[in-house]
């Protein structure tokens, strides 16, 4: 990088500090957590985009696709799922959960079942997400380092002092509008990637018999149980299914962004647009990692950069592996594109980190706000609501750094903690929230013993835990499934409990009003993401036919 990538970069910075400020004027909670309930569906769009699609997925895909021992192109079976999860978020989760007026969507399970319940989850929301994004922020810091040769103690203070900095001034529209504008500016950067990733490729011999064929098959129809038996379509769609509901339906850092909007009409504009847009986007990525990752077999001195890199950076995979994937797009940056374009796509890196770390430090706030100083019957004043929740920024904010410097002499496992975490607890809060809607017969006691047991299962039956522990069971399941195993686990043992210490008896805190008719699976949106379901099935089949 020279001068005009560190202009660039600094503009970049120094724009984002400006829209905090711009942002700055919030009055009461529904300003500063829920952006006023002003926002429209498009910047929504873009930020549940933006906060999902983080920089590792902008790094780590490309390389699993192009590069990784057993990679390819399945990795889009990931979005198989999506418009189904979207479709059943949409007219079963969004009315009741809109119509309900909270800002913590926890509050909505206390009303239901208890204040155990809610405390529950939100401290496990609340542990889970910061460690998650503390390791994220780790990560891309540890490779900025490797490629900018800044040490990574100072990356992970650039993105999370500017991040924490417009997060605590503007709220939830900070958080949004900056969004939208890092993912317009990772999209640009995807397509410039692809842009001269295929003029160089074509200037080392093209791609002369097509890509390699092991690497873009996408369908397999196993069922994901057993060693080697990953991204089958079941598990896939299965897994993938109640995974994406419970992410995008019943996780704080999703459903405020539904919460946030105008009416349930901007939600429904929002999920549609969402269950549009993501196949393309991560389609768009898992190309550039084809394309990358062919050009790293022509170019030696390519892939001699990438050991180099890994040798002094990362000893210890450098011994197991010879080279680290992950290094491929930002030595690609670094070493093919002009100055000027290095800066913005840098700023792509940097915007992909910043867009996840704000929704998480926004609605880890807002749950701490909401779960911890504002619930029961005494409400704080709007003055010290606004102070609190301020504080609650910059302290979650400081965690999620700390927790990066924590993680900083771990390795890849600590990732795969936070993986399995994730899909252990996924299933088990679906549940919560389902019953907390439909049921009139589980009580509070039968409901935190399914999410306790539903958990304690899943944590023994997750392959990466067994690891953890140096334990073996023989047992080869897909990570994935442990969503699917957890729901049925949680409904299960809910439904046991509630009978054996008695039915919920008290109808008087019953939530169920907003039952679906059949009349709201009828809808244009419900019909455009089932034919998009079919459609990215048929090109997911063709893929390797097209691309060879």
């Amino acid at each position: 990088m020279n001068y005009i990538d560190y202009a660039i970069v600094g503009l970049y910075l120094f724009g984002f500090l400006a829209m905090g400020y711009f942002f700055k004027e919030n009055k009461d909670s529904k300003d500063y957590f829920l952006g006023g309930k002003s926002l429209g569906w498009f910047p929504l769009s873009l930020s549940t985009m933006a906060t999902q699609l983080s920089a590792i997925s902008f790094i780590s895909a490309p390389a699993f696709v192009g590069l990784k021992l057993g990679g390819g192109m399945k990795w889009l079976t990931f979005e198989f799922a999506v418009p189904l999860a979207m479709i059943f978020i949409m007219v079963i989760i969004v009315p009741p959960l809109f119509r309900s007026g909270v800002v913590s969507i926890y509050e909505f399970v206390e009303r239901r079942f208890h204040s155990s319940t809610r405390m529950l989850l939100s401290v496990v929301f609340l542990i889970s997400r910061a460690l998650a994004t503390g390791v994220m922020v780790y990560t891309i810091s540890i490779i900025l380092q490797a490629v900018l040769d800044i040490d990574y103690v100072y990356t992970v203070l650039i993105i999370s002092v500017i991040t924490i900095i417009y997060s605590w001034q503007g709220g939830m529209k900070a958080v949004v509008w900056g969004d939208a504008i890092q993912m317009i500016i990772l999209f640009v950067g995807l397509i410039i990637c692809l842009f001269y990733g295929w003029s160089l490729l074509d200037s080392h011999g093209g791609i002369g018999q097509g890509f390699a064929p092991e690497r873009l098959q996408v369908i397999d129809f196993n069922w994901g149980i057993g060693e080697g038996q990953e991204y089958g379509l079941w598990p896939m769609l299965i897994g993938g299914f109640f995974l994406y509901v419970s992410y995008y339906g019943c996780d704080q850092t999703q459903a405020q962004r539904l919460l946030s909007a105008k009416n349930e009409s901007t939600i429904r504009k929002l999920l549609l647009a969402n269950g549009l847009l993501r196949f393309p986007v991560v389609l768009l990525y898992c190309t550039i990692g084809l394309v990358v990752g062919t050009l790293v077999i022509k170019a030696p001195d390519f892939l001699n950069d990438i050991a180099v890199m890994t040798e002094k950076y990362f000893p210890a995979e450098y011994a197991a592996t010879g080279a680290k994937a992950d290094l491929m797009i930002p030595i690609f940056i670094t070493k093919y594109l002009p100055h000027g374009l290095i800066g913005l796509l840098m700023v792509g890196i940097l915007s992909a980190a910043m867009s996840t770390l704000s929704s998480t430090v926004n609605s880890l706030s807002a749950v701490t706000v909401e779960d911890f100083f504002n619930r029961g019957g005494k409400k704080i004043s709007t003055k010290k609501y606004m102070m609190v929740s301020k504080i609650s920024v910059v302290f979650w904010g400081l965690v999620c750094m700390a927790s990066s410097f924590l993680f900083g002499g771990s390795k890849s496992a600590v990732i795969e903690i936070i993986n399995a975490i994730g899909s252990v607890f996924y299933g088990p809060v679906l549940v919560t929230f389902l019953l907390a809607m439909f049921s009139k017969k589980v009580n509070y006691k039968g409901i935190n013993a399914g999410i306790l047991i539903g958990v304690l299962v899943n944590l023994i039956f997750s392959k990466t835990m067994q690891n953890i522990v140096g334990i073996d069971l023989g047992i080869h399941i897909f990570w994935i499934w442990l969503n699917f195993t957890g729901v049925l686990l949680t409904l299960a043992i809910s439904y046991l409990v509630s009978y054996l210490t008695g039915w919920q008896k008290d109808t008087s805190n019953l939530l169920i009003n907003v039952f679906p008719k059949k009349s709201d699976f009828l809808i244009k949106e419900v019909y455009i993401l089932l034919g998009f379901f079919v459609v990215i099935l048929i090109l997911s089949f063709l893929i390797p036919q097209i691309y060879s």
